[in-house]
């Protein structure tokens, strides 16, 4: 079901009524039959991978609360007649029973991730492999469709397991819980990937309708849709064909499609988060944000924690903790310190964890060279940063910069935007089937400058006329989004939106429908899929 048609309002318009007029008791069994519909609407066999994940979910959070729960109750009964030892050996005892239930549900689950999602990645990387040895190539024509949010899920999935291994959350009782957790529909293609403890509070206590909550939950949509199809969907066409066929324009035009490659793929993937975290809010629900105005940054880390927040969030709890707390990291690090320094020592305990966690994001979004390549530029960038701070520091000390003036944040700003942008675009293009690498370098090296604006603009062929409007519109969104997030430095826009007289916000609010309707951008130009859905 596409996010932005006229059928998915409807469904979320009736869901709407019908969780609020049963009885509040039941307000998770209405999310769950809904998420059921969600899926089974994308094709019946995708529930069917969402069943079985949680199954072993639930089963295997079971075995490990029941095992924890086994191991108290044993050491309390016998607290008197056991040594310290012993106690110590009966715990030992029982990690490594949890320990191996864990990594085996971990494993079925990344299993599941791994044949739907990167089997024909491995299976090219064999048949390299085959070839060297000129034997015949193992066949990877079959068609496998990928589940409905499966990237998503599993790791929400392994996040919720780990922190009962840990002891941060208990089992839940009931799989019907256990599932809706897992397949609830607004974060489901998308995220974010919520924390169980988060989202169960959310999802199993009772909510009370407010005009409150309605009223702001249906703004936030409304800007969600509005930057999904009027400014994303806007930029599309632009940037399809100028990465597409990027060796017959100018650099100019290369650099503008990359920046219009930017601007699309946030205001894309915010555009979902404001559109369910908006009608989350409507049901009295609130979802983690993933967005905090991340090209506003001032390095590639800070961008990284302010861009798709939740992804980061996870991996440094499930991903980045335990490499960097592992005996062997720290081991490491400590044989390092005598012949490198203490300095370097505590850098390469920091370095390794750095290093697993970008191959998993590269991995993790898409099964490609171009994409782990990137994750690993991402590291690179980040890592040598925060090698060399301290020389940093002493330049910075040395030619006088003051680290809070405007000029310098400004540069600051800038700098990681176009580093963000250089890594984006080189990945992305990579993928589409082009050089990515080609197209920087075109962007750099042929500055013919454009004498027309057909020339910095070239037309979509197929769109005409329509295509300017719809981008003229599109800047014009453009700069609403830069002046909001200039004003949610201090509160939400929405605060200051309100307090606007009602006339005026319901003017506001006919006239930003219309606007969105009448671009009709999902209907004449195909572009109403989700960017971040394809990860």
């Amino acid at each position: 079901m596409s996010i932005t048609a006229l059928s998915f309002v409807v469904f979320i318009f009736a869901l709407l009524a019908i969780y609020y007029l049963l009885p509040k008791k039941f307000q998770w069994v209405v999310l769950l039959v809904a998420s059921i519909c969600f899926y089974i609407y994308g094709g019946f066999t995708t529930i069917i991978y969402v069943l079985i994940s949680a199954a072993c979910v639930f089963a295997a959070t079971h075995l490990l609360q029941n095992q924890a729960n086994k191991t108290k109750a044993f050491i309390k009964e016998h607290k008197a007649e056991l040594t310290r030892e012993e106690k110590k050996a009966v715990k030992q005892k029982s990690k490594q029973r949890r320990r191996l239930i864990l990594t085996l549900a971990i494993l079925f689950n990344l299993a599941f991730l791994g044949v739907f999602k990167y089997s024909h990645f491995f299976i090219d990387q064999f048949n390299a492999v085959l070839s060297i040895f000129h034997l015949a190539p193992v066949d990877n024509t079959f068609s496998l469709i990928v589940p409905l949010g499966i990237s998503y899920y599993t790791l929400m999935a392994i996040g919720y397991m780990a922190d009962v291994y840990w002891g941060k959350a208990q089992a839940q009782k009931n799989f019907l819980k256990v599932l809706l957790f897992i397949s609830f529909f607004p974060q489901i293609t998308q995220g974010p990937i919520s924390e169980y403890n988060q989202l169960s509070g959310e999802l199993f206590k009772e909510h009370q309708f407010t005009y409150d909550n309605f009223s702001r939950g249906f703004q936030r949509m409304l800007w969600g849709f509005f930057k999904k199809m009027v400014i994303a969907d806007a930029l599309a066409p632009y940037v399809t064909w100028i990465t597409t066929y990027y060796d017959k324009f100018t650099g100019i035009t290369c650099i503008v499609g990359a920046l219009f490659y930017m601007f699309q793929l946030y205001a894309d993937f915010s555009g979902y988060m404001d559109i369910m975290c908006g009608y989350c809010e409507m049901l009295d629900i609130r979802l983690a944000e993933n967005f905090n105005r991340p090209y506003f940054s001032k390095s590639l880390s800070e961008l990284w924690r302010r861009w798709h927040i939740t992804l980061g969030a996870w991996l440094r709890t499930y991903v980045y903790y335990p490499i960097a707390m592992s005996k062997w990291n720290q081991t490491l690090s400590q044989k390092c310190k005598k012949p490198l320094g203490e300095y370097a020592s505590g850098k390469i305990a920091a370095t390794i964890p750095l290093l697993f966690v970008w191959f998993v994001i590269g991995f993790w979004h898409d099964a490609s060279w171009a994409y782990i390549l990137w994750g690993f530029g991402n590291a690179f960038v980040i890592i040598l940063s925060e090698w060399l701070s301290p020389v940093y520091g002493r330049m910075k000390t040395a030619l006088k910069i003051r680290e809070n003036a405007l000029p310098y944040r400004a540069f600051q700003c800038i700098r990681t935007f176009g580093i963000f942008t250089f890594l984006e675009i080189v990945a992305a293009v990579q993928v589409l089937g082009g050089n990515g690498y080609q197209y920087v370098w075109r962007a750099f090296t042929n500055h013919t400058l454009p004498r027309t604006l057909e020339e910095l603009f070239p037309s979509v062929e197929g769109l005409g006329g329509q295509f300017l409007l719809m981008l003229l519109l599109a800047f014009f969104g453009l700069g609403l989004m830069f002046v909001f997030s200039l004003v949610q430095r201090k509160k939400p826009v929405r605060d200051y939106f309100n307090k606007i007289p009602l006339f005026l916000r319901i003017v506001i609010m006919v006239v930003t429908v219309l606007i969105i309707v009448s671009s009709g951008v999902q209907a004449s130009w195909g572009a109403g899929a989700f960017m971040y859905a394809n990860f």
